[in-house]
């Protein structure tokens, strides 16, 4: 069953997690460079792979007695808000991402698919993803909020971060999202702890 209510919330979380990271920057350089649609789609394709992976892992935990998966995904949701607020503000150079040599649709969605493929294995969003799973007990729920959460950070960074973020300070961005996952750390080691 899909519930509107836990993609909302997988959304939020997600977006604004997602919004400071290197990611939307990488997109950023590629949209730039290339065709925007096909940077887009190979960036959706990873984006989706990553959340298929979450998931996974997030319903393995799901086995587990559920005070201690409360437990853990608190643990794990304070340490994401700590990674995001004391993390250094790490500069990407246009060396860093290096894109295909010429402009068609494989090598370009190819380029972006390998790049976000590469950089967000293991990253913060794709474990919270994970944790949210585990939380939720709603893997499709999750898993199309996350989705999308990434996608539309994907698609601004792709069509028009450099704008959001003269609008919008970064600094403002993180502390929401680590404000967010302070408050879900508390509701899951309330549970544990009550459960």
């Amino acid at each position: 069953m899909i519930s509107f209510t836990v993609m909302a919330i997988v959304f939020g979380v997600i977006f604004l997690a997602e919004l400071p990271d290197k990611t939307a920057l990488a997109g950023l350089m590629l949209g730039t460079r290339y065709r925007a649609s096909y940077v887009f789609a190979g960036v959706a394709a990873a984006f989706a792979v990553h959340v298929a992976l979450a998931i996974a892992a997030g319903s393995v935990l799901t086995l587990l007695p559920h005070r201690l998966v409360q437990g853990v995904v608190g643990v794990l949701f304070l340490a994401g808000a700590a990674i995001l607020l004391f993390k250094k503000d790490e500069e990407e150079d246009d060396e860093s991402v290096r894109g295909p040599a010429d402009q068609s649709f494989w090598k370009v969605a190819g380029a972006g698919f390998m790049l976000i493929l590469v950089a967000e294995f293991g990253d913060l969003t794709q474990i919270m993803t994970a944790n949210l799973a585990a939380r939720y007990d709603s893997p499709v729920s999750v898993g199309v909020g996350a989705v999308l959460g990434l996608w539309a950070v994907g698609g601004l960074g792709i069509l028009g971060g450099r704008t959001l973020m003269r609008h919008v300070p970064l600094r403002l961005i993180t502390r929401i999202a680590a404000a967010v996952m302070v408050a879900l750390a508390g509701f899951s080691l309330y549970e544990a702890i009550a459960g």
